[in-house]
């Protein structure tokens, strides 16, 4: 799948929701001016005795005043409504979670159900090149169903229900995260974030009709209700907006419908693609088909964020408004054998762990490594419940890192003195500096650690540094926000302890702090600014000079490679003193603005100079991971980066 084409496809439908959305708003203001003209209408003045008769036609109480005037004040309020449930939601994926009784996963979990979606999670992030997300439990849901939320990748979540973890075997379980992690890619949540604003909106009036009902019936038992006046409309009014809203509540259908329903169907081709393995997805969905509570939510905010889920979370009276496909459509996408029989399951029918969650090594492409995951847990027979010292010896071997490390990865405090480790100096002076900072901090036992672990952190590869940072992600999304700026700001002093910032310090840094704040601060994401990369060619010449020097015996050679990736002739490699580290950021800072579809096309670039020696070492894989993370773009398989080098560079 080609994820930045997808995410331009989503782009497209962003445009298509608009339009259904301003088509709906115009509706309902023509409606709401229908609603206001039959109101005034029977409410006029009648004299009943002398048979006279002042009463105005229905379409008399129609002027284009009053159309403009209910158009602004309806536009106006949906637009406030808008805005306010933007701000609510855009703030991360943990919002939204939370606001369905989500209960977040912590890594130093021992509940085994719990485990084994926190090392399925692991598993996929490294298959997709990205950092492990952090993982929410819907408890009080039987249903199997899931869903992944956020703005960016830095910010987004996978959650999941209480029904999906005790119901669904290791392989049916890797379906469906496949299946979100490719919502991730495909930028479908920001999407879905805007939908559930925008149809917010529609829906408004009809909460504010409900409300003046409400007020309606203890307004009659007030005093102006035994005077008899200024209640009759009152309740009229209500329950007109409130068929309105009733109204808007059905184009919010019709419009998940039309945007959400073809994103399932490719959600669920991602993930056969991820796993290598059809029977994954196809008897998760065969399962639901045969368990009783099916996908059903009840979380008291599903409803508004239907589109997002997994699969469909309430009982669809209509197909035409159902935000998801038919099950048998689903299936029969992914195994066109089926047979029309699905899988019934007892509660508990799953209450052993694989003892091999996956291997694979660093550096592998996505489907080679799923793959080696989804084969040490091919066999039911074989499936045993797996302590947590298996799972962590495990995890050693995946990442290729010592077994005290990925212990310690998995705490808060380990993961902070790893990853403050990483920066600590060989020099002397320089160290007693940084371990004093350290001690500042004010975190118990976290300078003795980062002092007991930086020995064996300086002994790490080059290559083992990033899977190190990833892996200590999740739990340091754990730690409190006072404990994160302290953090944060530790890190910042341990970088400028010797009076100058390296690039690898810088790539470490944005690594960070691009996946961790969004969890602490309200981040505003890059807006797309740049569709021709002729307009940012000073920035790619940055970014450029300093790989290929970093990575190239010849970086001369290697820029006019990438110049011809870029179709960039007049492209050249810039001497050291305009490419340093500022610049470098700064440039990067630039291509973020640039549109989907061109962020792939510099990654090839950058993947060419690095993988020129046919090799791709630690330093460049930071380099370039660190590039991906502050575009928020995913990370091409390293296997194609050198193949694609070595064709390219061919005589």
């Amino acid at each position: 799948m080609d994820f930045f084409q997808h995410q331009d496809i989503a782009r497209r439908n962003a445009r298509l929701l608009t339009v259904l959305f301003l088509i709906a708003v115009l509706l309902l203001i023509l409606l709401t001016n229908a609603v206001v003209a039959g109101f005034l209408f029977f409410n006029q003045d009648y004299n009943v005795y002398n048979g006279s008769n002042d009463a105005q036609g229905f379409f008399s109480f129609f002027s284009w005043a009053r159309f403009g005037g209910i158009g602004v004040a309806i536009t106006a309020t949906v637009a406030f409504v808008i805005m306010l449930k933007w701000f609510q939601l855009s703030t991360g994926g943990k919002v939204v979670a939370e606001a369905m009784g989500g209960t977040r996963l912590l890594p130093q979990t021992r509940d085994r159900f719990e485990r084994r979606c926190l090392n399925v999670v692991e598993e996929m992030a490294l298959a997709a090149n990205m950092p492990v997300p952090a993982v929410y439990v819907l408890n009080g849901e039987r249903g199997i169903n899931a869903f992944a939320a956020g703005i960016t990748p830095a910010d987004a979540v996978v959650a999941v229900t209480r029904g999906t973890l005790e119901h669904l075997k290791r392989h049916e379980l890797q379906g469906v995260i496949a299946h979100e992690f490719s919502h991730i890619l495909n930028g479908d949540m920001r999407l879905n974030i805007r939908l559930a604003a925008m149809l917010k909106g529609i829906t408004f009036v009809g909460d504010v009709g409900h409300f003046l009902l409400r007020s309606s019936n203890r307004v009659r038992t007030g005093a102006r209700a035994r005077s008899g006046e200024g209640t009759a409309g009152l309740p009229v009014l209500g329950l007109a907006l409130l068929v309105l809203g009733w109204i808007g509540g059905l184009a919010a259908g019709f419009i998940k419908a039309a945007i959400s329903r073809q994103k399932e169907f490719l959600a669920d081709a991602c993930a056969v693609q991820y796993t290598r393995d059809p029977e994954g997805i196809g008897d998760a969905l065969k399962v639901i088909g045969g368990y009783l509570p099916g996908t059903l939510v009840h979380a008291a905010r599903a409803a508004e964020m239907s589109h997002i889920f997994f699969g469909q979370i309430e009982h669809s009276l209509w197909q035409l408004f159902a935000t998801h496909p038919p099950l048998e459509q689903r299936i029969r996408k992914i195994d066109p054998r089926w047979d029309g029989s699905y899988i019934e399951r007892q509660i508990q029918q799953y209450p052993t762990e694989p003892t091999r969650p996956g291997s694979g090594a660093v550096g592998v492409g996505r489907a080679t490594l799923v793959a080696a995951a989804i084969a040490g847990a091919a066999l039911e027979d074989e499936e045993q419940e797996a302590d947590s010292d298996t799972q962590e010896q495990a995890a050693a071997q995946r990442y290729q890192l010592p077994l005290a490390f990925v212990q310690q990865a998995h705490n808060p405090v380990g993961a902070q003195a790893l990853t403050l480790a990483l920066l600590i100096a060989t020099d002397t002076e320089v160290r007693d500096r940084q371990l004093q900072h350290v001690e500042a901090t004010g975190i118990q036992g976290l300078s003795d650690l980062v002092h007991t672990l930086a020995p064996g952190v300086a002994e790490l590869q080059s290559s083992q540094r990033l899977p190190l940072v990833e892996l200590c992600l999740p739990a340091l999304k754990s730690i409190s926000a006072d404990q994160y700026q302290a953090y944060k700001r530790c890190l910042l002093q341990l970088i400028r302890a010797d009076q100058r910032t390296d690039l690898l310090e810088w790539c470490l840094f944005q690594l960070l702090r691009h996946y961790l704040d969004p969890e602490f601060f309200r981040v505003k994401p890059s807006r797309p600014r740049y569709a021709r990369l002729g307009r940012v060619s000073r920035a790619l010449a940055v970014v450029l000079s300093v790989l290929a020097r970093e990575s190239s015996e010849d970086p001369e050679r290697a820029l006019a490679l990438a110049a011809g990736e870029l179709e960039l002739p007049k492209l050249a490699l810039l001497p050291p003193e305009e490419s340093g580290v500022a610049e470098f950021s700064k440039a990067v800072a630039t291509l973020a603005d640039c549109y989907p579809l061109l962020k792939p096309r510099i990654l090839k670039a950058m993947a060419l100079v690095a993988g020129m020696d046919q090799s791709i070492t630690g330093a460049e894989r930071e380099i370039i991971h660190s590039v991906a993370a502050v575009m928020d773009c995913p990370v091409p398989d390293e296997s194609a980066w050198i193949s694609r080098a070595t064709t390219t560079d061919s005589p």
